[in-house]
């Protein structure tokens, strides 16, 4: 499957972390990618030096990727953009909000221009609205949405540990241009598409703010303990070692007082009558699971949990996960050599290790690129399925 898109030609005007990520699932997919950094890179080359001196949220995201460094302010290196967007099925750029409509490549001038491209602008709080000038890096955005407010424990909030927000406009925007690229098989016609960080991560917030709305509840931070479910958390066991498991319903609730706490006539105490009861009586509950995973050590505690049929796991560090038995991985060549990284989520067809192409330096591609689209600037663009646009003045 990291063929089918084979033919497909995206341009990206991008840098940090969300459009990368939607841009490297496209090349992962067999799109040709030209990442169009600035003269001095994408700034998210230097966020460290930890993978072989190169950072390691640059090789994740940018691996199969064309590099070629445009400075936007000179007539020239605007021409090539010009010609790399005639010649592109999508057009993706997470620059600050309408900073691009001045150097003439906004959405709506583009796909006027060229209206079968697919334009894709990823901001931190779109084109539109009260913040919509501000800059939002994922922390910020984790603020603002509340994200921040119910991750943590009682004694403060917290920042989820990824950047998440910038991970999930980077998923919103790959899933919204494959999403234009099926209807512009139908209709001929392109689409523009605006991700900002704030909608993506308030999407993911419905839940908590569904239960405020219609009935005042609130979220209470539970640092590894689930917010609305209970029993499901973290226990530390004889081993000193801590095991995560879940109840999700009634059945497993009555296995787990039966099979796992050897107490059966827990399930007829009204104060655990229900998940909503167990939760407003956490903490005389949690006194009785403590003390049953105190008596286990973690291995034994794993064993009871999964003979009663309940879901569990293990509180893991990254050591861990790095040894992880059901890690996948596959290796990717970089500018300082080949590294072992986590495979993509999705598998086709059984498929083990796909392949995935090379993370470029900077610029890597600029001398070929300059050479294949400056010679169009001035007559006619690269043969592509974006022929039959309109007004392809340069």
């Amino acid at each position: 499957m990291n063929s089918s898109l084979e033919g497909i030609t995206v341009v990206a005007v991008e840098q940090a972390v969300a459009a990368p990520y939607a841009s490297s699932r496209l090349a992962d997919a067999g799109a040709r990618v030209i990442k169009v950094e600035r003269p001095n890179g994408d700034f998210a080359r230097n966020y460290d030096k930890l993978v072989q001196g190169q950072s390691a949220y640059f090789v994740w995201l940018n691996r199969g990727k064309e590099s070629i460094c445009l400075d936007l302010t000179a007539d020239e290196d605007r021409a090539i953009l010009d010609a790399m967007v005639a010649g592109a099925d999508v057009f993706i750029q997470n620059l600050r909000p309408s900073s691009i409509n001045k150097f003439g490549f906004g959405s709506d001038e583009l796909r006027q221009r060229f209206p079968r491209l697919i334009t894709c602008d990823i901001s931190g709080f779109g084109d539109a609205g009260a913040y919509s000038h501000l800059k939002a890096y994922d922390l910020i955005v984790q603020a603002e949405t509340g994200l921040c407010a119910i991750t943590g424990t009682k004694h403060g909030p917290a920042r989820v540990g990824v950047s998440v927000c910038d991970i999930s406009a980077g998923m919103t925007a790959h899933s919204a241009i494959l999403q234009a690229l099926f209807q512009r098989e139908r209709t001929g016609r392109g689409t523009g598409i605006q991700v900002s960080l704030f909608d993506a991560v308030a999407d993911w917030m419905n839940v908590p703010v569904l239960q405020f709305d219609y009935s005042a509840y609130q979220t209470m931070r539970a640092g590894v303990n689930h917010p609305s479910l209970a029993p499901y958390g973290a226990y530390r066991c004889a081993d000193g070692k801590d095991v995560i498991f879940s109840v999700q319903n009634d059945r497993e609730w009555a296995n787990f007082c039966a099979k796992f706490l050897k107490q059966p006539e827990l399930t007829r105490r009204p104060d655990f009558a229900d998940n909503m009861k167990r939760l407003g009586n956490r903490a005389a509950l949690d006194e009785i699971v403590v003390q049953r995973f105190a008596e286990l050590s973690s291995d034994e505690a794993m064993t009871e949990l999964e003979a009663a049929g309940l879901a569990y796991g293990r509180l893991n560090q990254v050591e861990h996960v790095s040894k992880h038995p059901h890690l996948r991985r596959l290796s990717v060549a970089t500018p300082s050599g080949v590294i072992e990284m986590i495979a993509p989520a999705a598998i086709f067809d059984g498929e083990k290790a796909p392949l995935l192409r090379p993370v470029p330096a900077m610029g890597a591609h600029s001398e070929a690129l300059r050479k294949e689209f400056g010679a169009s600037t001035n007559t006619a663009r690269p043969t592509s399925a974006n022929d039959s646009r309109a007004s392809r003045t340069c």
